[in-house]
Parts: structure tokens; C-alpha cells; sequence
């Protein structure tokens, strides 16, 4: 994604200021039925009928094992409590850290952070309109306090597909911020 590694500087700064990092991961198998190259006469960027609603298909990506599922190597992961793996059922994939695209598969963080009493949580990463903003909009619907932290997000930006992130999340409640705003 053009500009996602300039996003590591800024994620480690701000991990500092948290004592409860998370992260997730896009752990695919091979053949996932979200690549493209899953499905005959179809590319990259088109979008499919799935059993639980319109699913994009992306190029083959972060498939389990291989140096591309890899944090990236500047990432600090040092302090990492928490990783939640995303998309390794191979019939359903996943952009929210909280349910799988069906929205009815959770994936746990929801109860992880009601034991540990965290009502608000800050998210950033990649990609802004898709998995940031899914993780954003689940997190309200499950009654979470949610910050987007903007410069330490990209974005694929597929037709206009920022634009309705930001609006989806600000008609939803979601704050959005700037790093400068928790770390100097």
C-alpha cells in the first residue's frame, strides 16, 4: 500500500503512551476465497456476491507463514499484549478486529477488553477504509468509545472509499485525531 510504511514511526511513538496494545493481523491461507485469483475471469478490485454480503477481492496478501503475513520489521511489537489474527477462515474474510464480514463471528477482542474494564479504545493501521473503519464502527456498535488517530492510517481510497469511511465513522461517533494530539 503506497505510504503504509510511514506509518510504523508514528504507531511506535504512539504505542508508548498506552499500557494495552493490540494488534491484528491478516493471517489468510492460501486459495482465500477473498483473492481475486480465487476466482475465474475475476481481478483485483471487483467485488463479489459472498454468502454474508459484497466482498472485494483483493491480490493474494498476508497469506499464513510467509514473509508478507509479517509485521513489518520496524514495527515495536515488544509490548504487544494482544494479537488478533483476521480472515484465516478460508470461505469469510475480515476487516474489523471485532467480527468477521458475516457480522455475526466475533472474534473475541470485544470480551478481551470488557475483562481488562478498557471503554475506549484508539485504533490506526491499515488500511483507514476498510479494516480501520470496520474495526471503528464494530467497536461503536458494541458500545466502545472509538479514536481514529488519522496520520498513523493510509488508505487504498477505491472510489471514493475514504470519504465514506470518514463519514461513516463521524455520523457514528468516532473522534478522530491527530498523533500530535497524545504524543509530542
Amino acid at each position: 500500500m503506497p505510504g503504509g510504511n510511514e506509518v510504523v514511526p508514528v504507531v511506535n511513538s504512539l504505542s508508548t503512551v498506552f499500557s494495552n496494545v493490540i494488534l491484528t493481523q491478516d493471517w489468510h491461507p492460501p486459495g482465500h476465497s477473498s483473492f481475486a485469483s480465487s476466482h475465474d475471469a475475476k481481478t483485483v478490485m471487483d467485488v463479489i456476491d459472498m454468502p454474508y454480503g459484497p466482498q472485494v477481492l483483493w491480490p493474494d496478501h498476508c497469506v499464513q507463514g510467509t514473509p508478507g503475513a509479517a509485521f513489518h520489521d520496524g514495527l515495536d511489537t515488544g509490548h504487544v499484549g494482544l494479537i488478533i489474527r483476521k480472515g484465516f477462515r478460508r470461505q469469510i474474510d475480515s476487516y474489523s478486529a471485532f467480527a468477521e464480514n458475516d457480522h455475526r463471528t466475533p472474534t473475541g477482542l470485544a470480551g478481551y477488553l470488557r475483562e481488562r474494564e478498557i471503554p475506549r479504545i484508539f485504533l490506526c493501521g491499515l488500511a483507514m477504509d476498510f479494516c480501520v473503519r470496520y474495526s471503528a464502527m464494530d467497536a461503536r456498535t458494541e458500545g466502545f468509545d472509538v479514536v481514529v488517530i488519522e496520520d498513523a492510517c493510509r488508505a487504498i481510497d477505491m472510489d471514493g472509499s475514504l470519504d465514506a469511511a470518514m463519514k461513516d465513522m463521524a455520523g457514528a461517533g468516532v473522534t478522530i485525531i491527530k498523533s500530535g494530539d497524545l504524543v509530542r
